[in-house]
């Protein structure tokens, strides 16, 4: 049986077990390479034409190109025109399509938050209405949700949905914001209140409809190319057969989808991270300074090898939850599960890890990025070299499908409810062990192997988390500083850990870097120990004083030892690799 969501904190996983992307097939190494050469031959030669808008028409043709290809339909059935792609091979579609900047929030609005909401909950009746023209392109897909009263809060929207007095058509009004595509988009998944209800339902809602009035495009930091408008509804006439799902279901599908977009973003976060990277090593082995390229200067390595390592942990991450998704979704449809229940129930089973997906990738993306302006120099704050665009385009991914700081809290947040309310990972028995095996960490002398300290970083913060609750209780969830500290140690041991089971398996496989992978996974172990070394203290801080906040640093000391890792001649051999391919060439 596939581990459960959340589980990872304290069961083990072999190496053999895990997907990394040297397992990708032939099948998906195809698609792959087809969706890079449409970017690279359709939209990178646009892409100043893109972001300037001043041809609102390009956009949209060039997602009618890649609909010829089937792009447009990843997720569609192949009986209604789509591809119908695995996780894993949906995730090779986010990681090559944000090679594209703007082209990659246009597609991925389409094919996951725009035409998910009707693969997912669509009558069969509307799944055949809607989904060939939104898998072939003649229909443009876009997602309303967000209001200006109502971001995070997603559920307290305001906009209203009654039903006619013939009963043959739903009124809505309203006013929708940030709308990716709405400029052109034909199909609109509206959600809104009927009459007085408590919780949202959902809408597909045609622009043909009427009553839709468009806002004036906005003027963005980045995703410049990308269509993004306010949507008013008044008096729109929505057929009641284009409620979509059940009644007050809206709250429920805007959740399930959002956990498919979040890993999609850690998905989009490895291919600007690998664009970004690529430019850098480029332009460090072409720009001569004092009488050599300054990809030998050991501050720009430094700087490489670094970006390198973190996108490398980036992917090794989000490949192992798409596979555990696929797994969990075989596993369910063996059980009897319809096939869309199976696919949201997966994807609802790993909410935890797609949120530290997101999180984690965009934070890595946005750094990334940063740096390779820096290695550009003064031609990185130009646009000529176009690694300025890929720095805008990234600080969107810390906001949108739910800010970082909410997914952080939602991480520990989803983490404690299956652990004490819905019982359904047995957490709270690990946290009960956590201070006895903390405990034996007294008794260990020198370093351990990184196995080990894996499993030192997880019995650190079942004891962190299980002191912490036992002392503060409910009023934990208001201690947003400790739970967001919390999180951060949980998401830097997931991403430890993803990354040492790549490396661990490329050495049983015997890959050809398998040693520059096992480096990789030493530097973002003693990386993510320093990291979790300083969240735990700020716990720890937070809530224990005198006997007890000295035991609690006793134990972290212990856990979390003082490493003396050479990460300066590690990150200049990975750097090395990447300059003499010219690029990333770690996957």
């Amino acid at each position: 049986m596939n581990m459960k969501g959340g589980a990872f904190i304290y069961q083990k996983t072999s190496a053999k077990d895990v997907f990394v992307p040297e397992d990708f097939n032939e099948e998906q190494l195809m698609i792959k390479e087809m969706i890079l050469d449409f970017v690279y031959q359709e939209v990178t030669p646009n892409l100043e034409k893109l972001d300037s808008m001043t041809d609102k028409s390009l956009m949209p043709s060039v997602l009618k190109k890649s609909g010829e290809l089937g792009m447009m339909g990843v997720n569609i059935s192949e009986e209604l025109g789509g591809m119908d792609l695995d996780m894993v091979t949906t995730l090779i579609f986010g990681e090559t399509t944000a090679h594209g900047h703007a082209f990659a929030t246009a597609i991925g609005a389409h094919t996951s938050i725009g035409s998910l909401p009707i693969v997912y909950y669509g009558t069969d009746a509307q799944k055949e209405q809607y989904l060939p023209g939104l898998a072939s392109g003649e229909l443009m897909a876009s997602y309303c949700l967000t209001e200006p009263d109502a971001g995070s809060d997603a559920n307290s929207g305001k906009t209203k949905a009654i039903l006619n007095e013939e009963g043959t058509h739903y009124i809505v009004n309203g006013q929708k914001m940030w709308i990716t595509n709405g400029g052109f988009a034909d199909i609109f998944i509206v959600f809104a209140k009927i009459d007085d209800d408590k919780n949202l339902s959902a809408f597909i809602v045609e622009k043909e409809f009427g009553g839709i009035t468009l806002g004036e495009e906005e003027r963005k930091m980045g995703i410049k190319g990308s269509s993004t408008i306010q949507v008013f509804f008044n008096d729109c006439e929505v057929p009641k057969e284009n409620l979509l799902g059940a009644r007050q279901g809206g709250f429920k599908i805007a959740l399930n989808i959002l956990n498919s977009g979040r890993i999609k973003i850690g998905a989009s976060a490895v291919g600007g991270s690998k664009v970004a990277i690529g430019k850098s090593v480029q332009y460090a082995n072409e720009r001569k300074q004092f009488g050599k390229s300054i990809s030998e200067f050991a501050a720009i390595q430094h700087k490489l090898g670094d970006m390198a390592i973190k996108a490398f942990a980036t992917e090794s991450a989000t490949y192992r939850i798409g596979n555990l998704v696929d797994k969990k979704y075989q596993e369910l449809k063996a059980a009897g599960a319809s096939q869309n229940e199976a696919k949201v129930n997966a994807i609802r089973e790993y909410a935890i890890e797609c949120s530290i997906a997101k999180v984690y990738g965009s934070d890595v993306l946005c750094y990334v990025t940063d740096e390779a302006i820096q290695i550009h120099g003064g031609m990185g704050y130009a646009m000529e070299t176009g690694v300025e665009r890929g720095y805008r385009d990234a600080r969107i991914t810390k906001i949108y499908e739910g800010t970082n700081e909410v997914n952080r809290l939602l991480i520990v947040g989803e983490l404690m409810k299956r652990a004490f309310q819905t019982k359904e990972i047995a957490v709270l028995l690990a946290m009960k062990k956590a201070p006895v095996k903390a405990a034996s960490s007294l008794l260990s002398f020198g370093t351990p192997s990184l196995n080990k300290r894996i499993e030192n970083l997880k019995q650190l913060f079942l004891l962190l988390t299980g002191s912490a609750g036992n002392k503060l209780k409910k009023d934990l969830i208001d201690q947003q500083e400790i739970v967001m500290n919390l999180s951060d140690i949980l998401t830097e041991i997931f991403v430890l850990e993803s990354t040492f089971l790549r490396a661990e398996k490329a050495k049983a496989t015997k890959h050809a870097k398998a040693d520059l992978f096992a480096k990789i996974a030493e530097v973002q172990a003693f990386d993510a120990s320093e990291k979790v070394h300083t969240a735990a203290k700020e716990v720890i801080n937070a809530y224990t004083t005198g006997l007890e906040n000295k035991m609690m640093k006793k134990f972290l000391k212990n856990l979390v030892p003082d490493n003396t890792l050479n990460t300066k001649e590690y990150r200049r051999e990975i750097a090395k690799s990447l300059i003499a391919d010219n690029g990333y060439s770690l996957s």
